[in-house]
């Protein structure tokens, strides 16, 4: 071990950012079960009767942290497999894929039996699984894929379902009392695959022989009693002992899940205890809300996309907000972007002083397995936003154009950083600004304090910078004896910008520049800011 390493284990035992605090947990989970693994099991779940949502990026990009987070804590080697369950029954079909007549045919089949509606692929449960590892190629995971089918049909179960054959009263004690009276009646840890259907089968089991391997179970279609084998794909287990199962077998040691999962984890550790394994270490993270509070629901439509975020943020602004607090529900929409992305930027601007334990601490170091080699920003992301609105930003190319001006020495071959929030900053403009702007005229004492910034600011300086610019604007609200100084800067925010809320002026006005932002404050003066909206 060199002294570097050494070092990087001395100071992550005692860092207090939750990736270690999982990675300890885990680490005594190991040494719990007195095994020197060659490599420690991560695993994330995945369903492919739906496409990668943002969910899905969320389990990943954190199981990732906590994996990294263990590696610097213990020096062993991990790996990482993301597990589609895709041999489930295809029980409900999505509202967003096409040919809903075509796939009625496939209801209650594998999903890798399922025809692809969108004809790209040889199922549909293989299309999502394409697109689930295309997702996460996007974002540069490192990672193993793995198919419940083809872990069933190659026999690399078997081992496990014969297990859980062995050990089937002691599941059904586990499971029974978890069910309703009329479930409970015709409950089984196994669904048979209809060997004529091809159906994965909700059956009644009658008999079991352990010696054989087999099952013997009533068919619910045709009524006929029917005995078939447990491996090699004959039959599929029920999701909480199909969970435990699967653990059981790879030897998984740490995989989270959302907080509506709990009673699963508790049922399915219990299931993995039975079949003489020990359930894996995780953290059960908190659901994401919508603006008011509410639970996001793919029905509803309240949610914010991957895809949504990308548009209007960076994949690290994202898994920023990913890493903030994971036991604690947050409000995941539109404005929240903004705000992380300048979040970012401020935890990319500590890295550069912080010590090693400092450092250990930045979510940027959970985000990048390590400090990033990455340029700041001359400027905030909310005053590109906020100068992309006033300027009726179109393109890139019309916020250069000021940006230039503020920094003669920037462009945007020198700050391909700064050069892409920009294009995120009209891309916020465009869809989530513009349609919502609303200039107010001023009232007739605010048009005279307005009167009064305009002189202020001509007095000024043009190589004056945002401080000074910044003085006289709290100056002209202080000599207007505002009860409260929010309220000049709420006027400022709804005459000059159209919003009701705001960048600190002073950089706003130097990055807009002083001679604009005269002309801004004649042009609302005026009344011609109003007027422009009708023609936005």
């Amino acid at each position: 071990m060199s002294e570097l390493t050494a070092k990087l284990q001395e100071i992550a035992a005692d860092a207090k950012a939750w990736p270690f605090a999982e990675a300890r947990a885990l680490a005594r989970r190991m040494k719990k079960l007195g095994v020197v693994k060659n490599e420690v099991l991560f695993e994330t779940g995945y369903g492919p009767s739906g496409l990668p949502h943002i969910g899905t990026f969320g389990e990943v990009v954190r199981t990732t942290m906590v994996r990294h987070a263990y590696e610097a804590l213990t020096g062993q080697k991990t790996r990482l497999v993301c597990f589609s369950d895709d041999m489930d029954g295809f029980r409900k079909i999505p509202d967003n894929v096409p040919n809903h007549k075509m796939l009625s045919a496939y209801l209650h089949m594998p999903l890798t039996k399922v025809k692809d509606p969108f004809g790209t692929a040889s199922s549909f449960g293989e299309h999502n699984n394409l697109r689930l590892q295309a997702f996460l190629n996007s974002f540069g995971f490192d990672y193993e894929f793995m198919s419940s089918t083809d872990c069933y049909l190659s026999g690399k179960f078997d081992l496990a379902l014969l297990r859980v054959l062995e050990q089937y009263d002691s599941i059904m004690n586990i499971m029974l009392p978890t069910l309703g009276p009329e479930r409970q009646t015709t409950y089984s840890p196994f669904f048979p695959v209809c060997p004529d259907s091809g159906k994965v089968l909700q059956a009644k089991v009658i008999d079991r022989n352990i010696a054989a391997g087999t099952i013997t179970y009533i068919d619910p279609e045709s009524g006929d009693v029917r005995e078939t084998g447990v491996t090699g794909g004959q039959c599929k287990l029920q999701w909480k002992c199909d969970w435990a199962m699967r653990w059981f077998a790879l030897g998984v040691d740490y995989e989270m899940s959302g907080k509506d999962l709990i009673d699963s984890v508790t049922h399915s550790s219990k299931i993995t205890c039975a079949l003489g394994g020990v359930a894996p270490a995780g953290i059960s993270y908190e659901l994401f809300l919508d603006a008011n509070g509410e639970k996001i629901s793919k029905s509803r439509g309240n949610g914010l996309s991957v895809e949504d975020w990308l548009r209007y943020g960076s994949p690290e602004s994202l898994s920023l907000f990913m890493y903030g607090q994971p036991k604690r529900a947050k409000r995941l929409h539109f404005d929240v972007i903004p705000k992380t992305v300048d979040e970012y930027y401020q935890h990319l601007s500590k890295l550069e002083v912080q010590n090693g334990a400092e450092t250990l601490e930045n979510p940027l170091w959970h985000i990048h397995g390590g400090a990033p080699d990455q340029a700041g920003l001359p400027v905030t992301f909310t005053l590109l936003l906020n100068l992309a609105a006033v300027c009726h930003a179109e393109s890139s190319q019309i916020v250069w154009a000021y940006v230039s001006d503020y920094a003669n020495d920037i462009s945007p071959k020198t700050h391909c950083e700064l050069d892409r929030m920009i294009g995120y900053a009209v891309n916020y403009y465009q869809d989530m600004v513009r349609p919502y702007k609303i200039y107010r005229l001023a009232d007739s004492v605010e048009a005279v304090n307005l009167e009064k910034l305009r002189v202020a600011l001509s007095g000024l300086s043009d190589d004056c910078g945002a401080e000074a610019i910044q003085s006289v604007v709290y100056a002209t609200g202080k000599a207007a004896n505002y009860e409260n100084l929010r309220d000049w800067f709420k006027c400022l925010y709804q005459v000059l910008l159209g919003q009701s809320e705001g960048p600190r002026m002073g950089s706003f006005f130097a990055l807009y520049s002083r001679e604009k932002s005269i002309q801004l404050i004649e042009d609302a003066l005026a009344g011609k800011l109003v007027q422009s909206l009708d023609n936005i």
